[in-house]
């Protein structure tokens, strides 16, 4: 028994510097219990689960399965003794968006968006944060990011830790999301060879992606109005075709639209303090039908896409091969509902860095 404790405190001391993506940090601790051992770690970190190994040399770390959850994890003393760690969950804070083809573009007001033509598409499986990126989410993976050799063109701002991060250039979130995979031990997306074994970290350059790749990535565009229709189809908004306040934060105009059903101005929930940016908290408004908040208004979304008209149609489209600007989806805080519906297509150039300007993740399952 004393062998297998011993074994155990090492792993717990080899874990103390190991951080989630929400800048957690958390240690695996030990307690004998009879004949069997309790491990324990802060419940304030619910997004790990624990995996053992007999060989500290080996990759072969596999999910505890005799562990039952109590006050903490009682674990049954085997032989072998054995090695145990926290994995990660890698999508815990993501929803799943489901493989389904669906019209991509503007079936309401083909007036706004002639670049918006309705086109079939189908789109595989994949995970997407449920909620931008928040700023505390930002600075705990971009402090992580800084110091193990990534640069960074801007260091990201927040009107609170709560609220959507902004002022990042796209490049910025494509190294942010590489960042996060690697901090959680999965294989990156984005590289700066064909070859995808240089993985990206610095510069502003056209990455090569990894499309198979299990760490994070940002949306394509066919992926993102999916994913923010949450399974509706032909309505302007995630939820209908009338847009007020209460759903969404963006800049009212009623006059303009008749679909704004208001109030006029800046939304109150962004507004608190009178001060700039009128951001307001992820997950203030209700999610759509896949969970997901702030797929309408609240800062810009990045998308991986070049911008180029017409978007392609057919299976998993990922935009023209170069371009000049890539493409923005979602609306801002400061934009009118035209711009906060599904089909609008927005688009930048890569190192535009704006305090309306956000992003979230996907991931391939």
């Amino acid at each position: 028994m004393k062998t297998k404790l011993y074994c155990l405190l090492l792993v717990s001391a080899l874990l103390a510097g190991l951080h989630l993506a929400s800048a957690q940090t958390t240690n695996l601790g030990i307690a004998p219990a009879g004949n069997q051992t309790i491990l324990f770690w802060q419940s304030s970190a619910p997004n790990f689960f624990l995996q053992s190994t007999t060989n500290l040399a080996s990759t072969n770390w596999v999910n505890a399965t005799d562990a039952v959850p109590v006050t903490a994890f009682t674990v049954s003393n085997t032989a072998p003794g054995r090695y145990f760690r926290l994995g990660v969950n890698a999508t815990l804070g993501m929803a799943l968006i489901p493989a389904s083809a669906f019209i991509l573009g503007d079936q309401a007001d083909t007036n706004h968006n002639g670049d918006a033509a309705p086109t079939a598409v189908l789109v595989s499986a994949f995970y997407m944060d449920t909620n931008p990126v928040s700023y505390f989410q930002w600075q705990g993976v971009y402090n992580w990011a800084t110091s193990h050799g990534y640069g960074f063109d801007n260091p990201g701002a927040g009107k609170a830790a709560n609220h959507p991060v902004q002022t990042v250039d796209w490049y910025d979130t494509v190294k942010w999301s590489n960042a996060r995979s690697q901090q959680l031990g999965l294989r990156p997306v984005y590289y700066t060879d064909a070859g995808l074994t240089q993985v990206y970290t610095n510069g502003d350059v056209t990455p090569y992606p990894d499309w198979t790749a299990s760490g994070y990535r940002l949306p394509t565009e066919a992926e993102w109005e999916k994913a923010a229709r949450g399974g509706l189809n032909g309505l302007r908004f995630p939820w209908g075709s009338t847009i007020s306040e209460t759903q969404a934060n963006y800049f009212g105009a009623t006059a303009s639209h008749s679909y704004d059903l208001g109030p006029n101005g800046y939304n109150a929930t962004g507004s608190f303090g009178g001060t700039s940016p009128a951001t307001s908290p992820v997950g203030s408004f209700a999610a759509n039908a896949y969970g997901l908040c702030d797929m309408a208004g609240n800062v810009d979304a990045w998308c991986w896409d070049w911008y180029g008209t017409p978007y392609a149609g057919g299976a998993d489209p990922r935009g023209p091969a170069s371009g000049t600007n890539r493409v923005m989806r979602g609306g801002d805080w400061q934009s009118g509902a035209d711009v906060a519906r599904c089909a609008n297509r927005s688009n930048a150039l890569p190192t535009t860095a704006t305090n309306r300007t956000g992003f979230r993740c996907v991931k391939t399952p």
